[in-house]
């Protein structure tokens, strides 16, 4: 059975899985859906009470609302780009450009969260060729416009015990050492859950006031199913909250006990934001789970995911999905910034976890 492998985008009626020329377009600069309610930035101050709620959220299904943009990778224009220029009829405008996103400082940029309304829209692509690029690719992560600039590389270290992927800003410097390393990605021995870390250093080599121990940047839970694997997956993402300055809060566990993970297992959420996967819904139709991914995504692959608050599960904080057998689109919002992005969706590529 092709189920598991099928969470795509539906098109406006009927629901398909994802050719790529039926997509209306709209304002690429906000981020889906997050007008109505209130601002989905109060979701992630952690200032006061945070978010309890362990509930699973209702499976909405998914509503083809503002499309986004088609995936820039079909040179031709949208096929239905009838009231161009027009305002009035939002669906049939021409696909707007990725929003210009100016990266000066690349290091500074990378761990930055996204700035509040507008989606960053990447690409990852994959490297699998050369002597143990398929047991180890290299992924590449690139802002998704016409100057396709580059923002990270990651891959898995050869003699780790438990995947380790190590994320630079140099596409030719992968070293631990190199002063590229800008981050990494750790699982458990399972290889269910995943811990991402700044550059700074393990709590052993701390300084006086500690201000050199690396930051936990999110945590990324899978659960298995009855199946094991197979079917739409459930991912919890764990990520810092964000002060009143929009910052995100340092989060320097001192040992093993302290870190986001264990927050989380122990319910202890000071500081701490719970995200979760949009729930795919099941459509008879195609005979498969769907998602709406409003045209960033076309094939369908048990990999495609969207993270989402339980409280606002229209603001999409992260989408990801196949393009292409090597190519991916990555899209985040605030709070994110790439370096947390990336590694989550990194940690969808591993061994374990793979159906395909």
């Amino acid at each position: 059975s092709t189920r598991c492998c099928m969470m795509v985008s539906p098109t406006p009626p009927p629901a398909t899985t994802g050719s790529d020329e039926e997509d209306d377009s709209d304002s690429s600069t906000k981020p889906i859906r997050s007008e109505k309610k209130k601002n989905p930035v109060s979701l992630f101050q952690t200032g006061g009470d945070p978010p309890r709620e362990k509930k699973t959220k209702k499976k909405a299904p998914p509503k083809v609302a503002e499309s986004e943009e088609e995936t820039p990778e079909t040179p031709q224009k949208n096929s239905n780009k009838k009231g161009k220029g027009k305002k009035s009829k939002k669906p049939k405008e021409e696909r707007p450009p990725s929003p210009v996103i100016e990266v000066d400082n690349l290091e500074e940029f990378v761990l930055r969260p996204a700035p509040q309304g507008v989606t960053i829209k990447c690409r990852v692509t994959r490297d699998k060729k050369g002597m143990d690029r398929g047991l180890y690719p290299t992924y590449y992560l690139h802002l998704d416009n016409d100057k396709k600039v580059f923002l990270l590389a990651g891959r898995k270290r050869k003699k780790s015990k438990t995947s380790n992927y190590l994320i630079s800003i140099d596409p030719t410097d992968l070293s631990r050492g190199g002063e590229n390393f800008i981050g990494k990605l750790r699982s458990n021995l399972m290889g269910t859950k995943f811990t991402v870390f700044d550059s700074g250093v393990n709590p052993d080599r701390a300084n006086a006031d500690w201000s050199n121990v690396r930051q936990e940047l999110s945590a990324v839970v899978y659960e298995t199913n009855v199946l094991g694997f197979k079917g739409p997956r459930k991912m919890t993402v764990i990520i810092p909250g964000m002060n009143a300055d929009n910052e995100r809060v340092p989060i320097r566990p001192r040992n093993d006990n302290d870190g986001l993970l264990m927050r989380w297992q122990n319910k202890n959420m000071d500081n701490v934001i719970e995200l979760h996967n949009k729930a795919p819904v099941w459509n008879d139709e195609t005979q498969s789970y769907v998602l709406n991914f409003h045209g960033r995504v076309t094939h369908a692959s048990v990999k495609n995911f969207q993270i989402v608050h339980g409280s606002d599960p229209d603001y999409i904080v992260m989408q990801f999905g196949r393009v292409a057998d090597d190519a991916f689109t990555m899209d985040y919002n605030y709070p994110l910034c790439a370096v947390q992005a990336f590694a989550i969706a990194l940690s969808s590529f591993d061994g374990k976890l793979a159906c395909e």
